[in-house]
């Protein structure tokens, strides 16, 4: 998929993949219109990519089946040729087995309401501008750091940037960012109520209602999940077979963990507590259950 066109790959029945076409985008659709006029059974399938989901909806409403799937390596026998053509072909071909029954060919993603995207589109909004606003505030404390200055947390604030003990030429050049990062804070803290007084009054203990309204709207449908490890699993509280050098050591039981909402947050956290100092923040914080379940090494 492109911006202004679609590389596709067609095959009828059995048969090898014919080709791959070039179709502007009302061309396309125009196509699979006709195809589907003509009384033929249409699946189509792409990957999940910037453009959302616009494509599969504008198909479901010609009535063929459209799967999106996530991004994965096509190039199976590991040619390093890449081309819009040969991934094409290699998803017609994960699709014709995915229709004839091989439900493993394919690892589908669940496409959304567009109610249910648009719910989460303002917390992700919410991310993006919390994102901006630590990058120009991170290059104002290096700037600080790159002449020799003490970098001061949150600079930028009206009252801390009032009396920053900064040479006149800095503060010049951070009063270029100051007014974007107090404007930044006020959409910031807007959206923050926003998606608070919208969080449910009842909330699970130690989540707070920032967290449970993110997880609520991204997850949508609680009932597609068919037990605890599946919700486990999309939230990544569950390792992967491949997770780190300690896969091949389990079975594992969770005896303790962190939630963050922002992913620097959550890396920051990890690093300490892979440290000196944050094992033994473990040990103390765990101290009650280590003593009653004293780990023995293998």
């Amino acid at each position: 998929m492109h911006q202004d066109f679609y590389v596709v790959v067609e095959q009828v029945g059995g048969s090898n993949p014919k080709p791959p076409q070039r179709f502007q985008k009302e061309a396309f659709l125009f196509w699979a219109a006709r195809l589907k006029r003509e009384g033929a059974e249409v699946h189509a399938v792409y990957e999940a990519c910037g453009f959302g989901f616009a494509l599969q909806r504008q198909l479901s409403a010609l009535s063929i089946r459209c799967h999106v799937v996530c991004p994965q390596k096509l190039d199976e026998q590991n040619k390093r040729v890449k081309t819009d053509g040969l991934d094409a072909k290699a998803l017609c071909l994960k699709l014709d087995r995915f229709v004839q029954g091989n439900r493993d060919a394919l690892a589908i993603v669940r496409v959304p309401s567009e109610e249910e995207e648009q719910a989460r589109a303002i917390h992700r909004q919410r991310e993006q501008l919390v994102k901006a606003r630590k990058q120009l505030e991170a290059q104002g404390r290096s700037l600080m750091v790159n002449h020799g200055l003490e970098p001061v947390h949150n600079w930028w604030k009206p009252r801390t940037f009032a009396a920053l003990p900064v040479p006149q030429w800095m503060k010049e050049l951070l009063a270029n960012s100051q007014p974007i990062l107090v404007a930044l804070q006020q959409k910031i803290a807007a959206l923050t109520v926003q998606l608070q007084s919208a969080a449910s009054p009842e909330q699970p203990r130690g989540l707070g209602k920032m967290t449970s309204v993110a997880i609520d709207r991204e997850i949508g449908d609680c009932k597609r999940f068919n037990n605890r490890r599946q919700i486990a699993s999309y939230t990544g509280l569950c390792p992967g077979e491949y997770a780190f050098a300690t896969s091949y050591r389990g079975p594992w039981k969770l005896i303790y963990y962190e939630a963050y909402l922002e992913q620097p947050d959550a890396l920051g956290r990890e690093r300490y507590l892979k440290s000196g100092a944050g094992r033994r923040f473990l040990r103390a914080q765990l101290a009650d259950y280590l003593r009653k379940n004293p780990i023995r090494s293998r």
